[in-house]
């Protein structure tokens, strides 16, 4: 008997199965609507099929063999179909029918504003790749200008270097993962999203608050998952050259090949340049960086009877120049010079299990990061060396496990991370291996209007002990076509704090280090959200409010305003604490027009200079309104889009007075495309307004001086910025695999 327990563990531990997906459908017969029962739903390659119940809901499972076509039909509706890939995993649809006796023309409009919403347990925000193409969306730094829940901003006038924001907090507390692996932590944090292609990915998942243990123990402000372009189902040949004004050049290109019903692998590329020396604001500073770049990602694609299987390589080089011009005249010119290599690799496999709802999958990860750089003048003792070595590998198994009926699923596991990480910043240095260990288990339960997910971690860190991780996310169907969701959680993580602020070395001041060394920071999330469909003006609008509140136990201060001459780095507990809130308005003013409009409210606030007061560099208000247009064919698209960001408040300086705050300003840019067969040409404006900061570098005339300050930025420091590109797309036959 043990030997049998022992044979069927060591089975279970290659297991993924098929996944639940849910529904809600409704049919239309003039101007109500009504849930139909007993519509058929049918998977045509899983050759499964259910009935609606008497609320319209269904349950199916998407089987492994994806994509998968959704069939419903109901006597005096017309049909539909869905296609489903996996990324529709775990998903609930909400699906419309329309009446046999309506017009085809009445059709056609209420489709254009009524299509698939997509539901979850935790409030989730999905840019698509077709949202992804309404800006310069060369890099992943520029894949959120549409998005009012993320603020990318630049961290200093002279590296060009980028860092997100959500939920107001820094983006090091936001858990990035590149298809459900984890991505961009460490060294990487950095300047990572720089060189990661938005034309790679099919889409963008954003949660806010602690999301699920399942993804780990660092999602203290929130979740970004990059869904990069599957093998099977990504175009056959992508090529997209871009150009702007300033002289930066970029080039991506995708290749595809099914070899055959199994088996299918893509080759993505990256590469941009930029060795033009611009100066327009005439501070002897360089106002956007020199460098040079390539990224490739290999992704292989397996899927068999009885198995599946996803093998992925990902690599970048990145070399970067800045500061004051290289034909400046001073003797000890500032300058930032700084290289980054990247390698890493991921294996996911798994086999199908014999029960529905049953999977346990296994995730292998390991990867490799250098850099190596300085900060400062030539002088002897006048460099400040930016450098670090980091090795890292995961792993993580998970085992599923839903009832016949799926309103239950169990998922458990266990995830490890090994960590050899070396960092330096000017003549700091820390250095540390370490071990996390951490086994989950999470419990959901699914109802036709309640819906909860609880789940607990048990994490051991090999240098700080144990930590008890517990989350929960609900949902309530208020009514059929508004949502009330909750959550709260804990979160923690482990501080790189020289490399993630190595952008504060592009000024005068000395770094002064926490006495403890390096200690974990812990906090607690709590939020919530509605999210409401309603007509206004006979069109479909979505309404969504929502508020998150984040305290630490512990967190790592950044003290700018204590000293003028120094920037202090201290653990605080229970000082530190941010509230978000945020409206959005979605509306389809016409199957051509949408508009969406959000404001968003920051409160982030922690000791400085020992007085509570709101942090640095964050504004309490922004604005974001942004429009797209399409001609009937589809061939033509406009879009104009418009940040009004409210004031930030200052670090103190030699040159700013104690309590100084940036003024409100306008970021507006807008993008014409057109579409051919195979080809799409883009031309845009960015800062149309011209807004600039002016003096974005203090003392710039003098590097030397005490109080040389080049990180303080709030707002653009390039004008008007003209931008074009094309695109050749050649997608593949139809193709049954």
């Amino acid at each position: 008997m043990t030997s049998r327990l022992l044979c069927l563990a060591l089975m279970m531990i290659h297991l993924v199965g098929v996944a639940q997906v849910r529904g809600l459908v409704r049919g239309i017969r003039s101007q109500d609507t009504v849930t139909l029962n007993g519509a058929k739903v049918k998977l045509l390659r899983a050759r499964s099929a259910t009935f609606t119940d008497a609320n319209g809901k269904f349950e199916l499972f998407l089987g492994k063999k994806t994509p998968d076509t959704l069939v419903v039909l109901a006597v005096g509706y017309l049909p539909d179909t869905v296609v489903l890939t996996q990324e529709d995993r775990f998903t609930a649809l909400s699906l419309m029918l329309f009446s046999d006796l309506l017009k085809p023309e009445v059709i056609v409009e209420r489709k254009a504003k009524n299509g698939i919403v997509k539901l979850s347990i935790v409030q989730m925000e999905r840019i698509s790749s077709n949202e992804l193409r309404r800006a310069a969306c060369c890099n992943l730094s520029e894949s959120f200008e549409t998005n009012a829940s993320v603020d990318v901003n630049l961290t200093d006038a002279v590296s060009g270097a980028r860092k997100i924001q959500l939920l107001g907090l820094d983006g090091v507390y936001t858990q990035f993962q590149l298809d459900n692996v984890p991505f961009l932590r460490g060294l990487e944090t950095a300047f990572g999203m720089n060189t990661f292609s938005g034309i790679w990915l099919e889409g963008i998942q954003i949660s806010k608050g602690t999301g699920s243990v399942v993804n780990g123990h660092e999602s203290m402000a929130g979740l970004i998952n990059l869904s990069v372009k599957h093998p099977f189902e990504s175009e056959r040949f992508l090529v997209n050259v871009y150009g702007n004004r300033f002289g930066r050049g970029e080039m991506n290109a995708i290749l595809s090949q099914k070899f055959n019903k199994r088996w299918a692998s893509a080759l993505l590329l990256n590469g941009a340049l930029n060795q033009t020396v611009i100066d327009e604001n005439r501070d002897g500073f360089l106002d956007l960086p020199q460098f040079k770049n390539v990224s490739a990602l290999n992704k292989w694609q397996f899927n068999g009877e009885r198995m599946e299987a996803q093998f992925s390589v990902y690599g970048y080089y990145d070399d970067r120049f800045a500061g004051q011009s290289p034909f400046s005249p001073a003797l000890y010119p500032f300058h930032m010079a700084l290289t980054n290599q990247h390698l890493e690799a991921t294996a996911k496999t798994g086999f199908f299990g014999s029960h529905h709802g049953e999977s346990l999958g296994i995730i292998n990860h390991v990867k490799v990061h250098r850099t190596v750089g300085y900060f400062g003048g030539n002088a002897i003792g006048g460099q400040r060396i930016s450098s670090g070595e980091e090795k890292r590998y995961y792993l993580s198994i998970n085992y599923d496990r839903s009832s016949t009926d799926g309103k239950h699923t169990l998922k458990s596991g266990v995830s490890t991370t090994l960590l050899d990480i070396t960092q330096q910043a000017d003549f700091h240095i820390l250095q540390r291996k370490e071990m996390t260990i951490g086994p989950f288990v999470e419990y959901a339960l699914l109802l036709n209007r309640f819906s909860l997910q609880s789940g607990l971690r048990l994490d051991y860190h090999s240098l700080f002990g144990w930590f008890f991780v517990p989350r929960i996310h609900a949902k309530y169907a208020l009514t059929p076509k508004t949502d009330l969701r909750i959550t709260a959680g804990k979160g923690w993580r482990v501080p790189n704090f020289l490399i993630e602020n190595n952008s504060l070395m592009a000024s005068n001041k000395n770094w002064v280090l926490p006495t403890q060394g390096v200690l974990p920071e812990i906090s607690w999330n709590v939020g919530g959200s509605v999210v409401t469909e309603f007509q206004m003006f006979k069109r479909k609008a979505t309404l969504t409010f929502d508020g998150y509140y984040t305290w630490f136990e512990r967190q790592l201060n950044i003290d700018r305003d204590v000293s003028q001459a120094a920037i202090v780095f201290s653990y605080i507990e229970n000082q530190s604490k941010a509230l978000a809130c945020q409206a959005e308005l979605d509306w389809v003013l016409s199957k051509q027009f949408s508009l969406r409009g959000a404001y968003k409210f920051l409160s982030v606030r922690s000791i400085y200079d020992g007085t509570m007061q709101q942090q640095t560099m964050i504004p309490m208000h922004r604005l974001l309104i942004t429009t797209s247009w399409s001609s009937k064919n589809k061939r033509w698209q406009a879009d104009l889009t418009t940040n009004i960001v409210g004031p930030m408040r200052m670090p103190h300086s030699l040159s700013i007075d104690k309590m100084a705050y940036s003024p409100w300003y306008p970021y507006v840019f807008g993008q014409v495309s057109h579409q051919w067969k195979q080809i799409k040409a883009y031309i845009g404006l960015e800062n149309i307004l011209n807004t600039k900061q002016p003096n974005p570098i203090i003392s710039s005339q003098d590097p030397q001086n005490p109080s040389f300050d080049a990180t303080m930025v709030w707002g653009p420091i390039t004008g008007i910025n003209i931008y074009g590109g094309i695109s050749y797309i050649l997608k593949h036959k139809n193709y049954e695999k």
